[in-house]
C-alpha cells in the first residue's frame, strides 16, 4: 500500500497569548471582595463562598474558530514549550497583608496566606506546564461518581479478588484535573483502492464438507475531501500516555473520553479549588507525530461514512493525507478516580476505576481471583466437551473452545485491558468538497472469506497501546526524569467491530 502523509505543516507559526490579562495573587469576589472562591458544580460557575455571588465563565479569545481556514501552526501560550528545568515553586506577595506565600505548583496552584488567611492563586502561565489555557469544570458530583463506581464494581464481584472485595470503598475517590492537548486540524485526504459489496451468501457441499461462501461485486473506489477535525484530545502527561504500562492501568483513564471540550472556559486557578491536578510534562514536538497519525485515522473513518455499501470492506492501495493547519491548546479535563494497588509477590499493579466528570462514562479494572476463574472456566470447558458429544450441531468442534472463550470474556470484562478512547470515530470532524468515484469492475463468485482480503479501511495506526511513537515519548521522558483466523480470534474481532460501531 502506498502511503503519503505530509506532516510538515507550513513554517508559519503564530503564538496566541491567552493569559495577558491574568494576574497572580488574590482573585476577589467583585461583589464583596472575599478571596475564598470555588466551583459551583450545579451551574459550572465560580462562586464566592462568603456572599454566594457567582461569576460567569470566561472564554479564551484570539484562537481560530473556523477550522477550515487554519493555516500553519497556531499555538496558544499555555501549550508552548514545556521546560523540565523550570522551578515548581512560585512566590506570591499577598496584597492584603504584604506577606510572601510560596506555591508549590507540582501539587497546587493555590495557597492560603498564613497571616491573613486570604487565598492566593497562580494564573499566569509558566514554562513548567502547571498553568494551561483552558479548563473544563467538574459537573458530575462526587456522590454521582461514587454511585457509578460502586455499580461498575458491583457487577464484577464474582471473580474479584477476595482481598479487593474486603477493602473496596469509594470513600477515597479523588477529583483530578488531568492535562491534555486539544488540537484542531485542517487537512486534505485522498484515498484510492478497491471495495467489495456482498450480493449473496449460501452453503455448498454436504455434511462435514459443507461450507458457507459469498458472492460479491468488486469496485474501484476513490474518496477525496477536505476534513476539519475539532478538539482531538491527547494526553500531555508522558505517564498517562503509557497505556502499555505493567504497573498502572492507564488505558482505563484514556477510555472514558471524549469530553465535551467545546465547553472549555479560560483557566482560573479557582476551578481547581477542592480538586487535585497533574501538570503536563510534554511539548508539542513530543506528541506531534502521534497527533498527525491519529488525524489520518480520523480522516480514514470519515471516509467510511461515505462507503456503507462496501459491507465486505475496502482496501486502500493509496493514501494521501496533507495537514494544512493545526491549532493547539493546553487543557485540564476532569476525572473522578478510584485506585487500588494489587500486590503479587514483587509485582504491583495499580488498578483504576475512572468516571468522566462531565458525561459519567465509567470504565475500570478490577483485580481478578485467577484460581476461581480458572476453575469455573474448566467446568465450562467440561460442559462444552459433553455438549459436543450429545448436541447435534454443524460446528460441534467449537464446543472445544468453550472454556477458553469464557475465560477471555471474563478477563476482558474485569481487566478491560483492551479499553481505549476510540478517537477515530468519536472525535468531531466535518468533511467538505467531497469527490467520490465508484466504478464497477467485476462480480466474484464463491468467495470463502466473509471479509475482503486485505481490507484496511478500519485500520487504526495511532492507538497508544504498544505504539512505537508513545514508547519513544515515554522512554525519553523517563530518561529526562532520571537525569533531571480461529474461533477465539473471530470472537475478539467481532467484539472490536461491535465496539467500533458503538
Amino acid at each position: 500500500m502506498e502511503t503519503n502523509q505530509e506532516n510538515n505543516v507550513s513554517e508559519d507559526i503564530r503564538i496566541i497569548e491567552t493569559s495577558n490579562d491574568s494576574k497572580n495573587g488574590q482573585d476577589k469576589c467583585p461583589k464583596c471582595g472575599a478571596t475564598d472562591i470555588s466551583l459551583n458544580q450545579n451551574t459550572g460557575k465560580l462562586r464566592c463562598n462568603f456572599c454566594r455571588h457567582e461569576f460567569e465563565p470566561e472564554k479564551i479569545s484570539g484562537m481560530e474558530t473556523d477550522i477550515s481556514k487554519l493555516e500553519g501552526q497556531v499555538i496558544s501560550s499555555g501549550a508552548n514549550n514545556y521546560n523540565a528545568s523550570a522551578s515548581d515553586t512560585v512566590t506570591l506577595k499577598c496584597s492584603s497583608c504584604g506577606a510572601e506565600v510560596v506555591i508549590d505548583t507540582s501539587s497546587s496552584t493555590q495557597a492560603r496566606c498564613h497571616w491573613c488567611r486570604n487565598m492566593l492563586s497562580l494564573n499566569e502561565q509558566i514554562p513548567n506546564g502547571a498553568v494551561p489555557d483552558v479548563v473544563l469544570p467538574f459537573s458530575v458530583k462526587k456522590e454521582e461518581a461514587r454511585a457509578s463506581i460502586e455499580k461498575f464494581v458491583g457487577k464484577r464481584k464474582f471473580f474479584a479478588h477476595p482481598k479487593f472485595r474486603r477493602e473496596f470503598t469509594t470513600e477515597n475517590i479523588m477529583g483530578v484535573y488531568f492535562p491534555y492537548m486539544l488540537v484542531d486540524i485542517n487537512a486534505h485526504a485522498n484515498f484510492s483502492g478497491e471495495g467489495e459489496h456482498e450480493t449473496k451468501s449460501y452453503y455448498i457441499g454436504f455434511d462435514e464438507d459443507r461450507q458457507k461462501v459469498y458472492d460479491a461485486e468488486l469496485y474501484h473506489v476513490e474518496r477525496e475531501f477536505d476534513v476539519a477535525i475539532s478538539g482531538l484530545s491527547v494526553e500531555s502527561s508522558s505517564d498517562r500516555l503509557n497505556n502499555a504500562s505493567k504497573e498502572k492501568t492507564n488505558n482505563i483513564i484514556n477510555s472514558i473520553m471524549p469530553f465535551d471540550v467545546e465547553n472549555v472556559v479560560k483557566y482560573n486557578a479557582n476551578y481547581l479549588h477542592g480538586f487535585t491536578s497533574e501538570k503536563r510534562d510534554t511539548s508539542i514536538s513530543d506528541i506531534k507525530e502521534l497527533v498527525d497519525t491519529q488525524s489520518k485515522d480520523i480522516a480514514r473513518f470519515a471516509a467510511n461514512d461515505t462507503m456503507e455499501q462496501y459491507d465486505r470492506g475496502v482496501r486502500w492501495d493509496k493514501e494521501e493525507f496533507k495537514i494544512k493547519g493545526q491549532q493547539w491548546k493546553a487543557a485540564y479535563l476532569p476525572v473522578w478516580l478510584y485506585s487500588y494497588q494489587e500486590v503479587k509477590g514483587n509485582k504491583k499493579l495499580l488498578h483504576y476505576v475512572a468516571v468522566n466528570a462531565r458525561t459519567k462514562e465509567t470504565m475500570g479494572s478490577v483485580p481478578i481471583h485467577m484460581p476461581k476463574l480458572i476453575i469455573v472456566s474448566s467446568f465450562v470447558e467440561l460442559a462444552g466437551i459433553i455438549a459436543m458429544i450429545f448436541v447435534k450441531f454443524d460446528y460441534k468442534w467449537a464446543f472445544l473452545f468453550a472454556g477458553v472463550i469464557y475465560f477471555l470474556i471474563m478477563y476482558f470484562r474485569y481487566r478491560n485491558s483492551n479499553a481505549r478512547h476510540t478517537y477515530e470515530s468519536e472525535t468531531k470532524k466535518e468533511i467538505s468538497n467531497l469527490r467520490q468515484v465508484d466504478t464497477y469492475i467485476k462480480e466474484m463468485k464463491r468467495l470463502r472469506n466473509s471479509y475482503m482480503n486485505g481490507a484496511n479501511n478500519r485500520r487504526v495506526e495511532g492507538t497508544s497501546v504498544n505504539n512505537n511513537i508513545v514508547k519513544s515519548i515515554v522512554n525519553n521522558k523517563t530518561i529526562d526524569k532520571l537525569t533531571g483466523g480461529n474461533i477465539v480470534a473471530d470472537m475478539i474481532r467481532d467484539k472490536a467491530n461491535k465496539r467500533d460501531k458503538e
